[in-house]
């Protein structure tokens, strides 16, 4: 079943790219797999699935042990300075840096590991008011500001844009960070200008995304179905 739900999602960032005269090969799908177990990651890895995405850093500790070597984990959620750690030993990518503190003591633990990291800078591109990221207007001081930390290697941006009733409603704001990222791109401000990832659509809404210009997709309920309550 997780297989074939794959296999559907792949089919449907196909379907978008092709819309918008865009290759498939350049959108990633991350499998959000927040508060599912790791058999569960297990059985999408089987189906060839590699990216997941969780949103508790404390979980991602937990799957990392019990899940195979390639599976690779996106940290999604809020993530407090005190769990960089885990986050630096534990995920491929954060994609949900949003202050130079929280930056700054991660590239403290990758320098102790002796490691770097891709990392993406999530903006709150709809400014609401319960949502986390970066405002729009400090975005380019916070990418600045971020060129000093030699662990981590800024990729493009993220949004978690406001719940909308429709999903057509959310096509604003993802054009918004394409636009933002556009303007950016010219400034040296990323580590390659000319291939920023841009980390924008979930289940209801990743089709418009991709049509705006999304390169990576966050994908859990279409995928794994509703998920469990948090213990």
């Amino acid at each position: 079943m997780i297989s074939d739900n794959i296999n559907k999602t792949r089919e449907k960032i196909a379907q978008a790219a092709s819309r918008c005269g865009r290759s498939p090969e350049d959108i990633k799908l991350v499998a959000v797999s927040k508060r599912f177990p790791a058999s569960v990651i297990k059985e999408a890895f089987a189906g060839g699935q590699t990216l997941f995405g969780e949103n508790y850093i404390q979980e991602v500790q937990q799957k990392r042990a019990e899940v195979p070597a390639g599976v690779h984990f996106h940290f999604i959620g809020h993530l407090q300075t005190n769990k960089a750690k885990i986050a630096a030993e534990s995920c491929t990518m954060i994609e949900t840096v949003d202050r130079l503190k929280l930056a700054r003591v991660l590239g403290k633990h990758l320098e102790k590991l002796s490691t770097s990291m891709d990392i993406l800078v999530q903006v709150n591109i709809g400014e609401d008011s319960n949502k986390s990221g970066v405002s729009v207007n400090d975005t380019e001081k916070l990418l600045l500001e971020l060129k000093s930390i030699p662990q981590i290697r800024v990729c493009g941006l993220m949004t978690i844009p406001p719940i909308e009733p429709s999903p057509e409603d959310s096509r604003p704001h993802f054009r918004n960070l394409r636009l933002l990222a556009d303007e950016l791109s010219g400034k040296d401000l990323f580590a390659d200008d000319k291939r920023i990832e841009l980390s924008m659509g979930m289940s209801g809404d990743f089709h418009i995304a991709i049509e705006e210009g999304a390169t990576i997709v966050r994908v859990g309920t279409a995928i794994f179905g509703n998920r469990p309550a948090r213990k």
